[in-house]
């Protein structure tokens, strides 16, 4: 799964739980061995792959800061932790390109690759994949900034007089 799916899954857990940022990224970190399970886009040029890959890991950091900024201020941090949990398990590609080794063990790395359901095909599933995940954050976003101005009427209970 790109990158920046991967992002947007993880600020969308952040949302879910904004007081619980460790969970957050525990849970974040799962989900990204979940999305690496559905099939998603991929070649076997490796290239062509790196070049998509870059763009893809650049995507993903401008998807990272327009989060960021896009999110009520109590949800950022379990926001940050969400999307930094969910890419973590891809911190061995560019560990691979700058330094030609994984920060990993060789059984996760094994692992992480025996889950991968890619095909070229796949770039349908990331696609959709991207704009249901943007419009879950901007709708997450708006509920948590409407739950921060009025407190206790999202989770329906009645304020105090």
């Amino acid at each position: 799964m790109f990158i920046t799916n991967h992002v947007l899954a993880g600020a969308i857990i952040g949302l879910a739980a904004p007081r619980r940022p460790a969970k957050v990224a525990l849970v974040a970190v799962g989900s990204h061995l979940v999305l690496d399970a559905v099939p998603h886009w991929g070649i076997d040029d490796d290239a062509k792959f790196r070049k998509v890959a870059i763009v893809d890991g650049l995507v993903g950091l401008a998807t990272m800061r327009a989060v960021m900024g896009a999110v009520p201020r109590g949800t950022r941090v379990a926001v940050l932790a969400g999307m930094l949990g969910a890419a973590f398990p891809d911190a061995d590609k560019p560990a691979l390109m700058f330094f030609g080794r994984s920060p990993f063990p060789a059984r996760v790395d094994r692992f992480h690759q025996q889950i991968q359901r890619e095909s070229t095909h796949g770039i349908r599933t990331e696609i959709r994949a991207a704009l249901a995940m943007v419009l879950a954050v901007r709708v997450l976003s708006w509920l948590r900034a409407i739950a921060a101005d009025r407190p206790g009427r999202i989770s329906g209970e009645i304020p105090a007089r």
